[in-house]
């Protein structure tokens, strides 16, 4: 009885969070906050559902596959989807308009692709503009 309730627990509380992965993929106002809800929640999703199928089963080949792709899942989800958005950041994605900070921002040098310490010139530096900000062109009309 303990067992089928601990089971019930995790499989709901997998597929909740990927509920939420999938709520935060549609939601999510740019690629970046996209990338982070749908690597952090869909990966606690997958391994509660793969922990609740290992303790349903209570069998020793699927309780060390199971924890072998929990492992393999919080390795590589979150190393893909920060190569992802680093590849998206440098090809110019624009960020979204409620955007705070940009640490890279003028650090980036397009022509060799490396990230520098320092801030470099303005002419090195690819732009990256705000999803649904006005363009400069806009902003001038707007005054």
């Amino acid at each position: 009885m303990l067992r089928e309730l601990l089971v019930m627990f995790l499989m709901l509380a997998g597929a909740f969070f990927m509920f939420l992965a999938g709520i935060g993929l549609l939601r999510m106002p740019d690629l970046f906050l996209r990338m982070s809800s749908t690597a952090k929640a869909g990966t606690l999703g997958a391994g509660l559902i793969l922990l609740g199928a290992a303790v349903h089963f209570n069998n020793f080949g699927v309780s060390t596959r199971s924890l072998a792709i929990i492992f393999f899942l919080l390795l590589t989800a979150p190393v893909a989807a920060h190569m992802i958005g680093r590849a998206a950041y440098f090809d110019g994605v624009p960020l979204w308009h409620g955007t705070v900070q940009d640490d890279l921002r003028g650090h980036y040098r397009s022509s060799t692709h490396t990230l520098e310490v320092e801030p470099l010139p303005e002419s090195e530096t690819p732009e990256i503009v705000a999803e649904g900000a006005p363009s400069e062109d806009e902003a001038e009309l707007d005054r």
